[in-house]
């Protein structure tokens, strides 16, 4: 026992670990059915041509998506902005082999097809290229908060250029949504962040 334990070590990954898997050669089929059959929510999968990521976020990952998205919809609420939200539903598009859930998306306004924004936490870099998924997806704009700050990326002539604020909600003070997201507390996050919002 202790030889195979020495030949295979295993460990416990740490809370902010995230684990991941590249498949190559996978094709549509199996993917969908990998998806389809695969009922966890701490499972995420992208799939662009025939290769698979399947991914498990860490805790840290999930903490700060919840804590934005939370922010976003108490924003909302507090300015009367209708909001639609799918949190991370799976879309994907088979004629553009292409498919991905996003950690967190919403719509302005209205239910629609495609989510007007995707929500990105960035903790560990991916073997596929995300925005080339959201691009053949056709998401307007992805909002990628890495290190303790947003950067938006707006789509526009078949790719996705930078831009200093959100096109989709231009309302929203992205600094300030870092800072309340960097909070260690969700709770007295979000009291802080309505009373701002409430003062302003």
């Amino acid at each position: 026992m202790e030889a195979a334990a020495a030949l295979f070590p295993t460990r416990i990954p740490t809370a902010e670990e995230e684990q991941r898997i590249v498949l190559h050669g996978v094709p549509w089929s199996v993917y969908v059915m990998l998806r389809d059959s695969i009922e966890s929510p701490g499972v995420r999968m992208t799939y662009l041509e025939g290769v698979l990521e399947i991914m498990s976020p860490s805790r840290g990952h999930e903490v700060s998506k919840k804590q934005i998205a939370r922010l976003l919809e108490l924003f909302c609420l507090e300015r009367d902005i209708p909001l639609f939200g799918y949190g991370s539903t799976t879309f994907r598009k088979e004629k553009d082999e292409s498919g991905l859930e996003p950690d967190e998306c919403y719509s302005r306004g209205v239910d629609k097809e495609v989510p007007d924004i995707a929500l990105e936490v960035v903790v560990t870099r991916g073997a596929i290229d995300k925005l080339e998924v959201y691009r053949r997806l056709g998401i307007a704009e992805i909002w990628v908060y890495f290190e303790g700050a947003f950067r938006i990326l707006a789509l526009g002539n078949n790719r996705y250029r930078p831009i200093p604020a959100s096109e989709v909600f231009p309302e929203v003070d992205l600094a300030q949504l870092a800072h309340f997201a960097q909070m260690p507390d969700q709770h007295a996050a979000l009291k802080a962040y309505r009373d701002a919002l409430r003062r302003a």
